[in-house]
């Protein structure tokens, strides 16, 4: 059973993205007893407190030492996890807590654990960047130790209650009374603990042997369960690659050109999977060009997207339908028809009617200014991307915009998100399994206040959006496509592929959904 576990909430929510549902080539062999599993982490995971991880590359490490609630399965279905059952009402989910449960630290996990996490990241003075996202604004959590019980409950009802809670990672133990604490170490209920933690070098975890409280009951009893793993940070993909290669690890996650030749390996573990959107926004802060929505639209036109998603993507990407990746509640298409098309006629029309003329350089130029757009993207997701932000800022530059393009390192972006804002574009993936957690990034209060980043106001989008959490299934679900097509008919988001990426396994199988390992599931093979 496959545990999606958080996604990551922010920008770097991108960073991996959720990846879930693929096709698959195991490598052959036999589980082998014990032994160290080794796997490649793409950049360093920064902070290890679950109420403040935003980046995807976080919750992968965060994975191996904590639990949620419940799990969502491949096909969506909530099966139990560190709660045995649940009961549903419109506004609120009570779950009955599996009584054997024990902390990292060997305490008992209790339903006040569970509501301590909860009431942590809805506290103004934690400020959780993931309040809002992976728990609900308003959230409230109410423990019953004696029967065993935890209540949370929202203001009004929520479309994917029961459902969001496989979102959250519980803190127990040592960490929950200290959060500082767990910044460089864990204290969680999950199957593995962290033993050793060098930043930028390495991430050590031993084996939890009493664990059976994983997905519908999984234990760690397991043939071939790895009694150790190491989680290298290897920012290089043709690094990982050659180390998968000469069998130094035993797992990465490959994005780019490398994919082709680790394909091609005798032995190697192929598993493709969905990893979330390639796609850009626009800074509509007062004192920025993107502000006008139709120099929005303009620089939209300008670029002509099908030819952008097959650089951004290498060629292994797909049709985007959505902001949500699988598995999805909603099947809608609210991307196609609602996307500014490719047109540099009308684009450079727009931008002349907007009083955006171009100077004697070609540069645009309005009231003494020069239309400037500052391109940031991440620099450790494979050639592709580059590629791609490159083909970006030409297209623009031949739309007479003047751009400066600005890579950066995973834990970087977050502070030139949010903080410093030394941005008007950014090429970043969000990568979320329910449309709710999306709320935050796409309206509300602006950075750094809020999580609302680019600053966006949508009156539409927010206008479903309060009717869509309010209904279940299908209703709810035209409600929840129809609000993303009015960010994509806004300009405010660019959808333009939806990625795949290598997870490339040597000596080992394991399930990799959401960005996050499937612990339980790990194993390793005799032949590699």
């Amino acid at each position: 059973m496959k545990n999606t576990g958080p996604v990551a909430a922010l920008a770097a929510l991108s960073l991996l993205v959720a990846a879930c549902g693929g096709t698959s080539d195991g490598p052959s062999g036999k589980p082998a007893e014990g032994g160290t599993f080794s796997f490649a982490l793409g950049a360093d995971p920064g902070a290890l407190d679950p109420a403040m991880a935003v980046l995807s590359i976080t919750n992968t490490v965060l994975s191996l030492a904590y639990d949620p609630l419940v799990f969502a399965a491949d096909d969506g279905k909530i099966v139990p996890g560190l709660a045995e059952k649940w009961d549903v009402k419109p506004d609120s989910v009570t779950f009955t807590l599996r009584k054997d449960v024990t902390c990292s630290d060997g305490s008992k996990l209790t339903p006040s654990d569970v509501a301590e996490n909860v009431r942590h990241v809805a506290d103004p003075a934690t400020k959780s960047p993931v309040y809002g996202v992976l728990v609900p604004a308003g959230m409230k959590a109410e423990a019953d130790d004696a029967a065993g019980t935890v209540t949370l409950s929202t203001p009004q009802p929520f479309s994917f209650i029961l459902e969001n809670a496989a979102q959250i990672f519980v803190v127990c133990g040592k960490g929950l009374k200290d959060r500082s604490s767990i910044a460089h170490a864990t204290s969680g209920s999950g199957p593995y603990t962290l033993t050793e933690a060098v930043p930028s070098d390495h991430y050590t975890f031993k084996l939890r042997e009493d664990y059976a409280w994983g997905p519908n009951g999984a234990t760690t009893k397991n043939q071939g369960q790895p009694e150790k793993i190491v989680l290298k940070v290897v920012p290089n993909e043709q690094t990982a690659a050659n180390m998968l290669i000469s069998g130094d690890l035993n797992g990465a996650v490959i994005y780019g050109a490398d994919r082709k030749r680790l394909e091609a390996t005798p032995g190697m573990g192929k598993l493709v999977l969905a990893a979330g959107n390639g796609q850009f926004f626009y800074h509509q802060g007062d004192d920025r060009p993107a502000k006008d929505p139709a120099v929005r639209k303009a620089l939209t036109q300008a670029i002509n997207l099908p030819e952008l998603a097959g650089i951004a993507s290498s060629g292994t990407g797909r049709p985007v339908r959505g902001l949500v990746t699988d598995p999805r509640p909603c099947q809608g298409d609210g991307v196609t028809g609602h996307v500014p098309a490719f047109d540099p006629a009308a684009s450079a029309a727009a931008l002349d009617a907007a009083g955006w003329k171009a100077g004697a350089d070609g540069i645009r130029v309005k009231d003494g200014k020069r239309l400037s757009l500052r391109l940031l993207y991440v620099t450790t997701r494979g050639a592709g991307i580059q590629a791609a932000n490159e083909y970006l800022a030409q297209s623009w530059k031949k739309a007479g915009v003047e751009v400066t393009l600005n890579g950066v390192i995973d834990t970087k972006l977050s502070e030139s998100l949010n903080a410093a804002q030394d941005w008007d574009a950014v090429w970043l993936p969000i990568g979320v399994t329910l449309p709710t957690q999306l709320v935050g990034f796409l309206s509300g209060p602006s950075a750094p206040k809020g999580a609302n980043f680019a600053h966006l106001s949508n009156e539409r989008y927010e206008k479903l959006v309060a009717e869509a959490v309010t209904k279940p299934g299908e209703e709810g679900c035209k409600l929840w496509t129809e609000s993303e097509s009015a960010l994509f008919e806004a300009s405010d988001l660019v959808p333009v592929v939806e990625n795949t990426v290598l997870i490339a396994q040597r000596g080992a199988t394991f399930d990799f959904p959401a960005a996050s390992f499937s612990p339980t599931s790990i194993r390793m093979t005799a032949a590699g």
